[in-house]
């Protein structure tokens, strides 16, 4: 897994982490917001950003994010200006033409982000965008990350996932939009056994929701106070997901 350093950090993210530092309290979000476009079928990366407002979350996990490139506008620029946050990219499509992926948006410094593959044969590529954020000089590290749409390739992405990082380092938040509707499927079971139960409000579709698909895996889980999707009329229109919003205390 490669590491890369944000240019304008200055912090080398090689030297360990106390174990007993923690950014707590902290309100959290993943949000899936379908290339920014909405239920209507109309491309509007604005609501986007007053859905983003109205969650007043300090750190955001994005997937189906439009980053650019020849000839398209950057989604995730206009929501970084709209917030004020750090953001930082994951691409999964990184063409010339195309770029498209994950992203995660902090009110607090973005120190470091690694990319990982988690790309699964023929089918469409896959990746998870893994961040280490500073909250006031205690240490974060949040995944971000869109998984597919096949039981074997959700299968193959969570076991890469749980093998690239551990939660002894610092604390860390596992988040996105898993597409995994079985319950008792092999995926969360394993992530339940490696992190703890968490709740698992319906996100999707945005309009009736009916299935858990956006999920949010906390490590320490006693942290974690409250989990809600947050369902105002505007983010049933904005995307076809809900944001999931975690209250963790300190």
């Amino acid at each position: 897994m490669e590491k890369l350093m944000l240019p304008a950090s200055g912090q080398d993210t090689d030297t360990a982490v106390a174990p007993d530092l923690n950014p707590w309290p902290l309100t959290v979000a993943t949000y899936n917001i379908h290339g920014a476009i909405g239920t209507d079928g109309r491309l509007a990366p604005q609501r986007i950003a007053d859905v983003l407002r109205e969650i007043d979350a300090d750190v955001i996990a994005l997937q189906e994010v439009p980053l650019g490139g020849a000839g398209r506008a950057s989604v995730l620029d206009l929501l970084e200006e709209a917030t004020g946050f750090h953001a930082v990219e994951g691409p999964t499509e990184d063409r010339p033409e195309r770029r498209y992926g994950n992203a995660v948006l902090s009110r607090y410094p973005i120190i470091a982000k690694r990319t990982i593959d988690l790309s699964f044969g023929s089918r469409e590529p896959r990746g998870a965008l893994d961040a280490d954020i500073d909250c006031h000089g205690h240490p974060l590290r949040v995944i971000a990350t869109h998984l597919g749409l096949q039981p074997a390739e959700r299968r193959h992405q969570i076991r890469l996932l749980l093998q690239a990082f551990d939660t002894d380092r610092m604390p860390v938040i596992l988040t996105g939009d898993l597409n995994e509707w079985f319950v008792w499927g092999r995926p969360l079971r394993w992530l339940v056994s490696h992190f703890e139960p968490v709740p698992a409000p319906r996100t999707f579709p945005s309009r009736f929701p009916v299935f858990a698909l956006d999920r949010l895996w906390i490590s320490p889980r006693h942290r974690l106070v409250r989990v809600e999707v947050h369902a105002t009329p505007l983010a049933r229109l904005a995307s076809d997901h809900l944001p999931l919003i975690a209250h963790i205390a300190g």
